[in-house]
């Protein structure tokens, strides 16, 4: 399974010309694998001001299914967005990349991201297909 960050949904859907080619590449290449997101990633998308106008229709022609998000995975979420404090950091967006991050390693899942510095720091068990 591989779980997909909001990024790269984003590249698609908003047409990036710097990174939609790579993103397509990316979801192409895990596609005989099995794609998905979670809640967190669904919310963000839902919530972005350029949400698809019909998400549930973008994710099933990505072939992108929606997860629920484990106990384990919410406690690891937590667990390392407070070392992420004590360590001083500061920003007050970031919680629901520590949800991705904690879904991933708790369940065994690679994560395609183009955002891996704080998935790299406090989620190192992942494997992660970034540039």
């Amino acid at each position: 399974m591989i779980l997909v960050d909001t990024n790269v949904l984003l590249d698609i859907y908003k047409a990036d010309s710097i990174w939609m080619p790579w993103s397509l590449q990316h979801l192409h290449q895990a596609k005989p694998r099995q794609l998905a997101i979670n809640m967190v990633v669904y919310a963000e998308l839902a919530g972005h001001p350029a949400e698809p106008e019909n998400l549930d229709g973008f994710l099933d022609t990505l072939g992108i299914q929606v997860l629920e998000l484990s106990r384990p995975a919410a406690r690891l979420a937590g667990l390392a967005f407070r070392q992420y404090r004590q360590r001083g950091g500061t920003k007050t967006g970031v919680l629901p990349d520590f949800f991705i991050g904690a879904h991933a390693q708790a369940d065994g899942y690679q994560l395609l991201t183009r955002d891996a510095g704080r998935y790299k720091t406090y989620f190192p068990k992942i494997k992660l297909i970034c540039p």
